[in-house]
């Protein structure tokens, strides 16, 4: 049983900073890509960052490129999500995914390629 508990939400000023971070439980973490996600009320669940099991591989929606980025520590089972310059439009529940080794390394858009998800943390940003 796999369990990802994300953590380091909160409220915060636009242009200002967050850090989130994605605990896994498991000892196979190493060998998984893993991707955050977040989701807006009314909205789809949309894809944000992407991270290869080595951390050799990213990728980013074209709306937090170049502001967001995803990294992880797998001697901590951990993935993390730096986010700077934060629009009101990022607020949004995010949530991490471990992406299905069913696909390549280079296949990361799509829920469905996702099999285990946390419960999500809430990033609020005020105007």
């Amino acid at each position: 049983q796999v369990q990802l508990v994300e953590s380091g939400g909160g409220l915060v000023q636009a242009g200002g900073s967050l850090r989130l971070s994605c605990a896994a439980s498991g000892r196979t973490f190493s060998s998984y890509a893993m991707g955050w996600f977040r989701q807006a009320p009314g909205k789809e669940r949309e894809f944000v960052a992407f991270i290869s099991w080595s951390g050799g591989r990213t990728y980013y929606a074209d709306s937090v490129k170049g502001r967001f980025t995803i990294s992880r520590d797998n001697a901590k089972n951990t993935v993390y999500l730096q986010m700077n310059s934060l629009k009101p439009e990022d607020t949004a529940v995010y949530y991490c995914a471990r992406r299905s080794t069913t696909y390549s390394s280079t296949d990361y858009l799509g829920t469905y390629k996702y099999d285990y998800w946390g419960q999500g943390t809430q990033v609020t940003v005020s105007s």
